[in-house]
């Protein structure tokens, strides 16, 4: 199977940028890295599930949910296994546990944790 480990959240102010990566090894049925959709999801205390943004698996077509187009740009590098999530200007209520997934998660009845592969999240926290 496939192990997802997010990093590079933190506590940052309004306004300002982090960069999250999320470093994937195993190998699932043969499959590697660079043949997942891949997409960041995140969870806000006390609410349940949000898609954040996607990536194909060529990392040539990429999608963001309105709250975060014009702020936020996913990425990856399929050499070094690894996605990628710059985000800059951030708001108090980008403040949560984000998490990368396998698969392209714009469908909210695949934002279960029970589907694909997920990381453990990492958290954000924005806040003056």
């Amino acid at each position: 199977e496939i192990q997802l480990v997010e990093s590079g959240g933190g506590l940052v102010q309004p306004g300002g940028s982090l960069r999250l990566s999320c470093a994937a090894s195993g190998v699932a049925s043969g499959y590697t890295f660079g043949f997942y959709d891949m997409s960041w999801v995140r969870q806000a205390p006390g609410k349940g599930l949000e898609w954040v943004s996607s990536i194909d698996n060529g990392g040539s077509t990429s999608y963001y949910a309105d709250s975060v187009k014009g702020r936020f740009s996913v990425s990856r590098d399929n050499a070094k296994n690894t996605l990628y999530l710059q985000m800059n200007s951030l708001k108090t209520e980008d403040t949560a546990v984000y998490y990368c997934a396998t698969g392209d998660r714009r469908i909210p009845s695949t934002l279960q944790k029970t589907i694909g592969y997920w990381g453990r999240g990492t958290q954000v926290t924005v806040s003056s």
